[in-house]
C-alpha cells in the first residue's frame, strides 16, 4: 500500500533534522528515540496550539482526546482529512 507524501506542515522531521540525527554519535536505537522525541515535540506543540494552552499545561486526557478526534476524522474523511498521515 502506497503511503501518500506528507504535506510540509505535517512532516514531523525535516530532512535537515534527520541528517543531523544521522550525523550524531548515537547508536541506532538512540537515533530512533531522538527522531521520535523531536517528532513528539512538534506534535505536542500542535496539540497545545489547538487547545490554546502551553505545552506544559497539556494534560494526558487532552492528548488522548486529540488522538481520538484525529482518528475519528481519519475514519470518517480519510487520511487526507486527518492531521496525522499514517
Amino acid at each position: 500500500m502506497d503511503v501518500p507524501p506528507q504535506q510540509p506542515s505535517t512532516q514531523f522531521l525535516t530532512l535537515e533534522e534527520s541528517a543531523k540525527v544521522d550525523a550524531a554519535l548515537l547508536s541506532s536505537s538512540e537515533k530512533f528515540l531522538t527522531r521520535l522525541t523531536i517528532s513528539s515535540l512538534k506534535l505536542l506543540k500542535h496539540i497545545a496550539q489547538e487547545y490554546g494552552v502551553a505545552i506544559e499545561d497539556l494534560t494526558a486526557q487532552q492528548i488522548i482526546a486529540w488522538f481520538e478526534k484525529d482518528g475519528k476524522i481519519r475514519r470518517e474523511q480519510g487520511i487526507e482529512g486527518s492531521y496525522l498521515k499514517w
